[in-house]
């Protein structure tokens, strides 16, 4: 234990020698002439101004070991490596701990080696040395303070961030003194608040200026590099405000987490992370904390097929947390189902029973293989081709994967009496204007029709763009920026719904969750955003100005696409589920022809030998925009 204390005492001593420097070596140098002063101070008092010539030799020739003392105490308490410009309470309890220890150890050689000093002498040099080092540092303090209100100065070998903070609450608070008693490059030079009660007030000696509506004057004004938006407590919605004031400014904005990504509650620079475009989108966290979901997924095998997409592997994350019996992924590219079975591997470890396997939904004897060797009891549907022109290019691949791989999922799933299946569709089946839309269209009917058949509960869901999933917009505006534009628009009205991976992937598991067989779950996608507002908002956060440092081109709307997404068929209704965002629409009617249908739809797909246009039409019963003509003899 002693040698513990001993290594620590070292160490300290250790930081302390290597964190000297000018301003340091100032200090210092005040500090031996306020102990020595104060102990002669002592004396003076002591005899009441007739002080005996024999004890001024003896304390002038004990001097060197008294002011070694108190030095070594101080640099091991730390005292030279503060910034006491910006000092605390916790730091003034150092130098009292400092002065004790060093006026201990000074009475200590005191007596060992006799040097026949008054007693009274080592507790009023104690009192004076105290009250004088800390009025020094209370001094720095005052001068820290000022530097603070006049904008700061360099104090470390590296140049200063001069930050606005964004709330003037608890959080703030502790960024502030955190950024004053560290060697941070972070300076905070102005906080604002929209606390009327608040402005005009100083939190830690930086002064409140004034509300949101002020942050481009402030910015100016305080010459601020960076702005911390630090009020966890307030909505997404809010946070978008004042996110897009911050952007205006052309300065990089950071953010403190929202407080259920918070652990214990604890605040610091290290949790402060850039606004990104998903914070800009305003939309509340899901939570998948209760009864129903965890009693659907707890102990049982689930299949995710194309486990290893973006949509695919969010869930397979997302279920790895619900105490899951069997995770399996199942999907055609091996790089990612490779990368996400080593994630969830040193996440788990052997806590989760993963198994990675690799096929296609095309492949029916592989499916019944899969669901022969491992008996899946939820399956979660999310294989499929989902590029809109890439797919008006290839249709034929299209309707491979996106109808028939389906169709053999499904019809495995029916053999195999697993209790549910989920199947992962998008806004684009609704009145579908394009080849992918009406492929999920099928898909969807196909979930429906054998919903009445089967007693395996089947049920879509139905939602928008996803950002940052594979070939959405986000990557490829990010792409666009890094090479230095132009970022491409397909339309200046275009514009989509939008929702994070993260939120997409547990609405979709509670969904399952709510299935009763034949639902199509239609997620609340919230306002739709303009494409446009979503690239200027992407250059803003890279540092750019729109349409100055990067230009945005309009290039046309491209085969198939729509200026705008729909969500649900007039037919089908809408109503609410217990569960907040998730709706359900009315179920359609079985269709006894459906059959025939689908294999009329796998004859034209493999024979190429009719209008396929025509034939999507007649089975969704919806007049599909003839964008292309595909006849037979299509390249794909």
């Amino acid at each position: 234990m002693k040698r513990k204390w001993i290594n620590r005492f070292l160490e300290a001593l250790k930081r302390g020698a290597s964190a000297i420097c000018k301003k340091v070596l100032r200090l210092l140098l005040v500090d031996i002439s306020i102990i020595a002063v104060a102990y002669f101070a002592a004396l003076f008092l002591r005899f009441d101004g007739s002080v005996p010539s024999y004890y001024v030799n003896m304390l002038a020739d004990k001097m060197p070991m008294i002011l070694s003392t108190y030095v070594l105490a101080f640099i091991g308490f730390g005292l030279y490596t503060r910034l006491w410009g910006y000092a605390g309470i916790s730091d003034f309890l150092k130098v009292f701990y400092g002065n004790v220890a060093a006026s201990v150890l000074t009475a200590v050689w005191g007596y060992l080696l006799s040097w026949q000093l008054p007693v009274s002498i080592y507790l009023i040099g104690w009192m004076t040395c105290f009250l004088s080092t800390v009025m020094i540092r209370v001094l720095y303090r005052l001068l820290g303070s000022k530097l603070y209100e006049e904008g700061g100065e360099d104090t470390i070998e590296c140049p200063r961030v001069r930050v606005m903070i964004i709330g003037a609450g608890a959080t703030g608070d502790i960024l502030i003194r955190e950024m004053m008693e560290t060697k941070s490059k972070h300076i905070p030079v102005v906080v604002v608040d929209d606390d009327k009660d608040k402005v005009g007030s100083s939190l830690n000696s930086v002064r409140v200026r004034g509300d949101r509506h002020e942050i481009p004057k402030l910015v100016e004004e305080y010459r601020v590099d960076e702005i911390i938006i630090a009020i966890p407590s307030a909505s997404l919605e809010e946070k978008k405000e004042i996110a897009e004031i911050c952007m205006q400014t052309g300065k990089k904005v950071k953010r403190t987490p929202p407080l259920h990504e918070l652990i214990d509650g604890d605040v610091s620079m290290k949790t402060v992370k850039e606004v990104s475009i998903y914070d800009l989108l305003g939309r509340e966290e899901i939570s998948l904390n209760d009864a129903e979901v965890f009693q659907y997924i707890k102990g049982k095998t689930v299949l995710v097929t194309g486990g290893g997409g973006s949509i695919g592997s969010e869930i397979c994350r997302q279920i790895a947390k619900l105490g899951v019996g069997r995770l399996i992924i199942f999907d055609i590219y091996e790089n990612n189902a490779y990368n996400l079975q080593q994630e969830l591997k040193m996440a788990y470890g052997a806590s989760l029973d993963l198994v990675t396997l690799i096929g296609s939904v095309r492949e029916k004897e592989r499916l019944e293989s899969v669901f022969r060797d491992y008996s899946p009891q939820i399956v979660f549907h999310a294989a499929a081709h989902k590029h809109v022109p890439l797919m008006e290019e290839s249709p034929y691949e299209a309707f491979k994967n996106n109808v028939f791989g389906t169709l053999n999922v499904v019809r495995t799933a029916h053999e195999f009496g697993v209790e549910s299946m989920t199947l992962i569709s998008t806004d684009k089946a609704v009145n579908p204007t394009n080849i992918m839309g009406a492929t999920k269209r099928i898909a969807e009917l196909i979930i429906q029709n054998y919903s009445s058949i089967s007693s395996t509960k089947f049920a879509a869901v139905r939602f928008g763009n996803v950002l940052g999933s594979n070939g959405s917009v986000i990557p490829l505006f990010k792409k666009q920026i890094e090479q230095g534009g132009p970022v491409t628009v397909t339309h200046p009205d275009i514009i989509r719904y939008f929702m994070t991976i993260p939120e997409a992937s547990k609405l979709v598991i509670r969904a399952g969750a709510l299935a009763k067989g034949g639902e199509i779950f239609i997620l609340d996608m919230g306002k739709p955003v303009k494409i446009v507002d979503l690239a200027t908002s992407l250059i803003r956060l890279s540092g750019y100005e729109p349409n100055k440092d990067i230009m945005i081109t309009f290039t046309g709307l491209r085969p198939g696409e729509k200026l705008y997404e729909e969500l649900l068929l007039s037919e089908e209704g809408l109503t609410a589920t217990h569960i907040s965002k998730i709706f359900v629409a009315k179920p359609a009617e079985y269709d006894p022809e459906f059959e025939r249908k689908i294999e009329h739809l796998r004859h034209v797909v493999e024979n190429k030998d009719e209008n396929l246009v025509d034939v999507i039409e007649y089975m969704i019963g919806y007049n599909i925009k003839k964008t292309r003509n595909y006849e037979g003899g299509s390249p794909s």
